[in-house]
Formats: C-alpha cells, structure tokens, sequence
C-alpha cells in the first residue's frame, strides 16, 4: 500500500502531525512517521528521535546533555536522511511530507535531498517564499509557503495543510504505481550546459546528440543547474557530459551570483564519464539590478543583460586563473576528456564588434588552460570559430558520442 513518510518534529508540532496522519489515513495512504524533534518522545512516532540520533552515528543521552541547539538540528537532519533514503531504497515509502518554521524545514531538508530525482517530496514551511537553495538543492522537492505559522491547526493551516496531504498523497500513489509498471526502455542520458548568450551553439549541440540516439539533459548555467547536474553525474544516470557553458566557475572566482561552487567541472572526472567540454560564457560575470554590483568593481566594463541581470567583462587575470583552473581540474580526470577552444568568442557578445569581445582576456584564458594541460591526456580542439558559430556545437557532440562509443567498446571486451 502506498505509504508517505512524514518528517518532522513530533513534540513542537505534535498537533499539525497528528491532524496530517489523520487526513492522509482518509485519503488511503499509510504514514510512517518520523520523529527529529531534538527531546521528543512522542507516542505516535514509527522512527523515535534516538533511532534517528543512533542512525547519525551518535549517542543520545551525550548529545542531549551538551544541549546545543545548532549540533542537535545537524545531527537530526542527518540520521534523518539516512533513515529516508533506506525507506525509498526498500522501496517501503513512497512519498516524503515535511512541514515547519526555518529549524524543522532546516532539519527535513537532508532527508528531501537524499532520495532521489522523482520520488515524491513535499515541504510545506515558512521560508518558502525567501531564498528556498538550502532546502531544495539540488532535487526537485515541491515547496508550499505554510501562509501562516505552522503552530498548530486553524481555518488557514486546515486548508493549507490540507492541500499539502493531498498533493503528496496523490503523487506517491502515481509514484508507486509506476514503480509497478513493466520498465520503460529510455535512449541513454548526457549532460549539456548553456546559457541565454551560448544558446545557438547547445541547440547545434542538442540537436546533434538527440540525431545520434540520446536523450539530452540541457542544464542552465545559473549555479543550481551545474550542481543539478554535477549530482546526476554522480548517481550514474549520465552516460556523457558536453559541458559547454562553464560560466558559473568565473562566478565562483570572482563573486557572481550564479556560482555552482569550487567543485563545479568534477565529477565526470571523478566518476570517469566521457566529457567534452569548451569555455562557454567565461567572458562574464553575473550580477543582480546595476545598483547592487559591489562598488569595488566599479570602472570594468558591464552590460545590463536586462532589468534583473548585470553582466561584467571577466579580465585577462580573471580569465588566466579561469583557465589554470580548468586545465587543472580536466588534467585529473579518469575518464575520457577533450576541451573545445572557440578562438573567436566565448559568447554571442564576445565577438568582433561586441560589447565584451576582448581578444588579450581571451588569449589568457586559452594560454593558462592549455599550459596546464600540458603532459595531459586530455586533447584540446582549437576551433577557427566563434561558440555560437555553425558546427562548433554539432563537433563538440560528435565527439562526444565517439567517447562514449568508444568507453562502451572496452567494457564490454
């Protein structure tokens, strides 16, 4: 039978729980629940607080008597998710429904991020009309602003909260359903990363990959759309990566808003997935409204890309350290990897007569990435071209495919 595990804090919201086991039971789905609250002994709770502190790795009775608050949420959101992802790896749940304020969704959030693209997950709280990253991730967990405080049950909670159980009810029962069904043969999955200014070459790139038998994954470089694909990487389900945009690493080294983190452009190495990968969009930085660049930037060359949107010219130093980054990173990998260099442009403003084409940034970038690939046995393409020319795309996915046939062919002698 299909069955939702909720998540939460049994002793503080102990009434807002209760009142969601009871609609979900109406609606046909059994509960486990799942208790995180950091003292709680509450009597309706399938998984009791020590089992989730004893599946972090700790010890109860030691962790409460140093009462801090802050180690308590950690370690709750750890064994939380440890217990989760156990649950749905069973295949004994078939659905995740949390609710709270900043603490209790803090605490649900591991458990959200540790199961799977796909599996059902639903976190109803107050934060989610702010910055919601750190509760979501990289998954695609269903968020719903609570509208009031989640303290209890009145006219708007009941509503709310109704709402709530019966969404999640709803897609655990299809989620279950089609964990039943006869599997469904799919064409295998590679990675493709663009940006609005490397558009016509990921189309090219797409277009070119789907012709050749895949299905492709396009991911936006706008820092969650690296780390979405960096962790699908990781889970095995990618056969191929054509990283063509890697913007979000200039974010990172100078302090945009769409960084992916340090370990952007890792995990294909690391895992030892075919990857080709080009220089997409390092010629920019990106920032919010003009007024909110940090006045230290002031005087570089910036394009307000729209109303929300500040791009700002990577320099030749930035773009130097870009490309020892890179080339340091590929140099490492244990699978397949080749770099695209499009001499004449990194974007579809970085090119003759643009308002960031700056061949000095440009040669730096190209210089720093091959030097450090250097004794490497990574292959670099120097393309006569512009990123967003005709067939430099269509090559980098070409290439890309022969990789991947190529893997294919050694293990399967």
């Amino acid at each position: 039978m299909t069955t939702i595990a909720l998540v939460g804090t049994l002793d503080t919201k102990a009434e807002d729980y209760a009142w969601l086991k009871a609609r979900l039971t109406e609606m046909g789905v059994n509960v486990l629940a799942v208790d995180v609250g950091s003292f709680s002994t509450a009597d309706f709770a399938d998984v009791s607080s020590d089992e989730v502190i004893d599946a972090a790795g700790e010890d109860a009775a030691k962790l409460r008597e140093r009462r801090d608050r802050g180690e308590m949420m950690a370690v709750m959101g750890r064994g939380a998710a440890t217990i989760v992802q156990k649950l749905a790896d069973e295949g004994r749940i078939h659905g995740l429904l949390a609710v709270g304020g900043s603490s209790g969704s803090s605490v649900a959030a591991p458990a959200m991020q540790a199961v799977p693209v796909g599996f059902p997950k639903l976190l109803v709280s107050t934060m989610a009309s702010g910055d919601v990253s750190p509760y979501v991730g990289e998954t695609d967990t269903t968020l719903m602003y609570s509208v009031v405080d989640v303290a209890g049950i009145n006219s708007i909670s009941a509503m709310v909260l109704g709402n709530a159980a019966a969404a999640i009810a709803g897609m655990a029962k299809e989620f279950e359903a089609r964990t039943k069904r006869a599997p469904v043969e799919h064409r295998p999955l590679v990675g493709l990363t663009m940006f609005g200014l490397t558009t016509p070459a990921a189309d090219e790139a797409r277009k070119t990959l789907a012709d050749l038998g895949y299905e492709v994954l396009v991911f936006h470089a706008t820092g969650t759309g690296g780390r979405a694909m960096e962790k699908l990487i990781e889970s095995g389900l990618i056969v191929g990566v054509c990283d063509l945009t890697t913007t979000e690493l200039a974010d990172d080294l100078v302090g945009g808003v769409l960084s992916a983190g340090p370990d952007r452009l890792e995990m294909a190495g690391r895992t030892g997935t075919p990857q080709v990968v080009s220089l997409g969009a390092l010629d920019m930085v990106n920032f919010g409204p003009q007024e909110s660049v940090p006045s230290e930037f002031e005087g570089r060359t910036f394009l307000v890309h729209n109303p929300t949107v500040t791009l700002m010219r990577t320099s030749p130093t930035e773009t130097h350290e870009l490309g020892r980054r890179i080339g340091t990173k590929l140099a490492a990998a244990k699978g397949p990897t080749e770099l695209f260099i499009p001499t004449k442009g990194l974007s579809g403003i970085d090119v003759e007569g643009g308002p960031f084409h700056d061949p000095e940034a440009d040669t730096a970038l190209f210089d720093a990435v091959k030097q450090s690939l250097e004794g490497s046995t990574v292959a670099v393409h120097e393309q006569d071209c512009a990123i967003n020319d005709e067939g430099f795309g269509r090559a980098m996915a070409e290439r890309l495919h022969e990789l991947i046939r190529n893997q294919s062919g050694k293990k399967e002698n």
